[in-house]
């Protein structure tokens, strides 16, 4: 099945990406000496000493992303990955569609994937453009918040199809790569809930930075399972 193709290579693209263009981000941000004197000299907020982010929470996406040069990086990065998004959410739909023996059905999944990508678009957009509006701040908070719990609902609203249609995708899929899937938005969603109390602090910053790095590697690795997912010798 096309579809089936098609969804693979979205999924691993939609892990790569962004993954290459945050950690590149990094590198620039920990090695801006590298960069003096030239053209693409590190904005002062963009540098950043030695530090493993996921391990330490040395440092924020945002302050390693959001300054020249890095957000030559970030910004087309983001866009490429919401695009590749809004494909895999359709393809899914088309796919789920095939499954349910159902044709135009729009699957709630899609909706909230679509609105995931639309949201991470405006957040790249936003992210760097400084003001002291305070409205204006408080908007950028909002449009990642609303990336984020809008792509959680996408992938749990399409796990939960796929737990449900097993019996007719277990010719399809390896279901050993499915239980990680569902398990892996469950940790996602917990440990969203959990840490919601200490995120609305001011303090606990290294905790929140750390948390941002990896709670970031858990929501692509969901794509990097799809792409594991599906058996190859239907991919044709």
């Amino acid at each position: 099945m096309k579809e089936i193709t098609q969804i693979r290579s979205l999924s691993l693209w939609i892990f790569l990406v962004p993954l290459v263009s945050v950690n590149i981000c990094l590198l620039i941000s920990l090695n801006s000496h590298f960069f003096e004197n030239t053209f693409f000299t590190v904005d002062q907020i963009g540098r950043s000493g030695f530090t493993i982010p996921y391990l330490d929470g040395g440092l924020s996406i945002s302050r390693a992303s959001r300054t020249f040069p890095q957000y030559l990086i970030f910004k087309p990065g983001m866009v490429i990955t919401a695009i590749l998004l809004c494909f895999y959410w359709y393809k899914n739909n088309v796919l789920m569609n095939f499954f349910k023996n159902t044709s135009l059905k729009k699957n709630n999944f899609m909706f909230f994937g679509i609105l995931s990508a639309v949201f991470l678009v405006i957040h790249s957009i936003l992210l760097g453009l400084e003001t002291d509006i305070r409205i204006f701040k408080f908007l950028r908070r909002v449009v990642l918040l609303g990336f984020i719990i809008f792509e959680i609902i996408a992938q749990s609203l399409l796990v939960i199809n796929f737990y449900r249609l097993k019996n007719q995708l277990r010719d399809y899929v390896i279901p050993n790569i499915l239980k990680l899937k569902i398990l892996l938005v469950s940790i996602l969603i917990f440990v969203a809930v959990l840490s919601l109390p200490l995120l609305i602090m001011s303090d606990n910053v290294h905790f929140k930075h750390g948390l941002e790095w990896n709670y970031f590697i858990g929501v692509i690795t969901f794509y990097l399972l799809t792409s594991l997912l599906w058996k190859k010798k239907i991919q044709d």
